[in-house]
């Protein structure tokens, strides 16, 4: 069939990739003037099932709540006149129970490890250099009582399969030296062995180039004005230079997507969660790390990149706003600094800010809802990188006809996703 796949992302380009392997001629719209200049492009690069944990959990109505007079918090948020905010927000409050949480949490890791072989095969077939790391991903505590408690958090992905390696923080400095200056404050960690690392947009543009060396087209700096749908069907994409007509479209937009559905009659239980980034030189390989790490205790993730170091950290509910300042950097650039203070040019930093497409259950939406030539692939949230490559393969099954390799309860576009909590159980 003419596929056509709406957003050029790292989940757009992985969908056109598969769709391509079973035969099918791709095309992909893009609106920036290269692919993965978005969320692609300003992520932590973590391949982490090992960080398959929902934000939607107990402790997060507390977060929030806090973020409103504490600017300092991982999650903050904003109030704004959007009333999707506030419908969205209802949804997520839904999901905070610990029964939802374990069940979300587990959906994702499955989808996670999936994903993660599909990269991998990817990549042993391909031969993509996208400064890859294999070594594990060190997340690690500043107190006893915190890394118990995230002991007894990973037991669940543990039983799910997870490999997990309890360290102390001798062994940590001696996996990563460049913490040396740091031991102190650390009280030991887990390593997840077999979690990896690499540059998203890196990785999807080179990706992007074997589809159109292959035939595909990869139609960059176009953008979607308009789709026309009638009654179970989509007929067209209007863009701003022409329309695209296509047998069948997939939909993988990320924080965009719920924007463009809505012009067909389609509400997406999408919401934008701003993402800050600082991509950091690096002025001495021998100073600087050289294992992923996270800082539990501020939720600043650091990946080293080639030759350079890339840290994020913060989520905002913020709406479709991607201003950014300095101050708004301050604290993560703070602690990586002080984590690893040798070899790194912190004077240089390029800041970025980013949308992440999150669903209230943090699951993504993959499938068809009531249209019959329209696929979803969207809502992939904080870890869209770890999940692309196993939702784009789904999906291309799901097309075929295929069964899919794993159980899709929860990621699918049922009608239960879509229910306003008054018309939802709890």
């Amino acid at each position: 069939m003419r596929v056509l796949i709406l957003g050029g992302g790292v989940v757009g380009i992985t969908t056109a990739y598969q769709l391509q392997k079973d035969g099918h001629q791709v095309t992909v719209l893009e609106r920036a003037p290269q692919v993965a200049e978005g969320a692609s492009w300003a992520n932590a690069g973590m391949i982490a099932p090992g960080h398959s944990f929902v934000w939607s959990s107990p402790a997060a109505p507390k977060i929030l709540l806090k973020s409103l007079f504490q600017k300092d918090q991982a999650l903050r948020f904003k109030l704004s006149a959007d009333p999707h905010l506030y419908s969205w927000s209802l949804r997520f409050l839904r999901e905070c129970t610990a029964a939802r949480a374990r069940r979300n949490t587990l959906l994702k890791h499955r989808l996670a490890v999936h994903s993660q072989s599909v990269l991998q095969a990817v990549v042993r077939e391909e031969a993509i250099q996208y400064d890859r790391t294999s070594a594990g991903i060190l997340y690690f505590h500043r107190s006893r009582q915190a890394l118990d408690k995230g002991v007894a958090n990973m037991c669940l992905l543990e039983a799910d399969g997870q490999e997990i390696r309890i360290v102390d923080a001798q062994e940590i400095v001696d996996r990563e030296p460049a913490l040396t200056s740091s031991r102190g404050g650390i009280a030991g960690g887990i390593l997840c062995p077999t979690d990896e690392t690499g540059d998203a947009a890196k990785f999807t543009r080179a990706l992007a180039a074997i589809v159109e060396t292959r035939g595909g087209k990869i139609l960059t700096d176009t953008r979607i004005v308009g789709i026309e749908r009638r009654n179970d069907a989509i007929t067209r994409v209007v863009t701003d230079k022409g329309e695209v007509l296509a047998d069948t479209y997939v939909l993988c937009l990320g924080a965009e997507s719920p924007i463009l559905a809505r012009k067909i009659g389609l509400g997406l239980p999408i919401y934008p969660i701003k993402g800050y980034s600082l991509t950091i030189p690096i002025v001495d390989q021998a100073l600087a790390p050289k294992l992923p790490v996270i800082d539990e205790h501020n939720l600043v993730a650091i990946t080293p990149m080639g030759d350079r170091i890339r840290v994020t950290a913060t989520a905002e509910f913020a709406g479709y706003d991607l201003s950014h300042k300095p101050s708004d950097f301050a604290f993560m650039k703070r602690v990586t600094q002080n984590l690893f203070p040798r070899g790194i040019a912190y004077d240089r930093a390029e800041m970025r800010a980013c949308l992440r497409p999150m669903t209230p259950d943090n699951l993504p939406i993959l499938g068809r809802r009531n249209i019959k030539n329209l696929w979803l692939n969207t809502g992939h949230g904080h870890i869209g990188w770890t999940m692309a490559h196993g939702s784009a393969r789904i999906v291309a099954d799901l097309i075929a006809g295929r069964a899919a390799p794993i159980a899709l309860d929860g990621i699918l576009p049922t009608q239960a996703r879509f229910a306003e909590p008054s018309a939802a159980k709890a």
